[in-house]
């Protein structure tokens, strides 16, 4: 096993290594290189369905998206598609899946299985470090604050895809408080837990002054310092860790650059923690 940083903020590339022989005696390993580098990357995985869960489950129980369809006969995978004449791209914008939970995912995994010849990367940030380097008059403004995590509807996730089905929870919304500095439940270390996409409000503060120091910090946390980028290639493995992490699916699928191609992902989430 040879491990390739991506970037000097977060992610790690581990060659050498086939996740079919991942077993008891060698996940710690790769646990220990998720919890350091935040986002590690396998390429060449040729896994089949029932060993992309067995996997999958060494991180913890699975769940299933709260409102997309999964596989036939493998609930717990959820195939993410980008139809050939769309542009928009499932996963576009910074955030942290699922937030709304009450207890969000623990880990995500994706593996590729049709990539455009170029675009759709998808890139990475370190929410520890984006924490470490926040502004620190904005600090004391939200050390003990929470804030208001809410889905964005059924429609959010299948509407403008034309292959991506609702699991029929239409109607429903979730909303969740977690606070905005949250403790990394196995390394300790303390995270900055907000993301433009499901975070809306921040309990106590009027909701200008909640917008305006919201706003600040999402600008912070798209910081490029803060992030690597990773450009896919048919059957390669991403796993991370969604706790301390956020990722941005990018859609850059301009004319004659992307166009006229399909984008298909399986993704796996695991069960979480509430965050304290």
């Amino acid at each position: 096993m040879n491990v390739d940083l991506v970037s000097g903020a977060l992610g790690a590339e581990v060659n050498n290594f086939d996740l079919n022989s991942l077993s008891n005696k060698n996940f710690e390993e790769v646990n220990n290189l998720l919890l350091e580098h935040k986002v590690v990357f396998f390429r060449d995985q040729s896994l089949t369905l029932e060993k992309f869960i067995k996997i999958a489950s060494m991180f913890g129980p699975i769940e299933e998206h709260a409102y997309v369809k999964g596989i036939e006969k493998y609930p717990q995978i959820t195939r993410i598609i980008k139809a050939a004449n769309e542009k928009n791209q499932w996963g576009e914008g910074w955030h942290s899946d699922v937030s709304y939970d009450l207890t969000p995912s623990k880990v995500i995994i994706l593996k590729s299985l049709k990539i455009p010849p170029i675009g759709g990367d998808t890139v990475f940030s370190n929410m520890e470090l984006a924490l470490e380097t926040l502004d620190e008059d904005i600090k004391k403004i939200i050390q003990n604050k929470r804030a208001i995590h809410t889905s964005n509807g059924s429609k959010f996730f299948v509407e403008n895809y034309s292959k991506m089905e609702s699991n029929g929870k239409i109607g429903e919304q979730y909303s969740n408080e977690h606070p905005i500095i949250r403790t990394h439940p196995e390394t300790g270390k303390k995270i900055l837990y907000v993301n433009p996409t499901y975070t809306k409000k921040i309990v106590g503060l009027p909701d200008d002054e909640s917008s305006d120091l919201l706003n600040n910090i999402f600008k912070h946390q798209e910081r490029l310092d803060l992030s690597c980028r990773f450009k896919w290639t048919e059957n390669a493995v991403a796993i991370l860790d969604n706790r301390s992490t956020q990722h941005y699916a990018i859609a850059d699928f301009y004319p004659e650059r992307g166009l006229g191609h399909e984008r298909v992902m399986d993704r796996i989430s695991i069960v979480g923690d509430k965050p304290f």
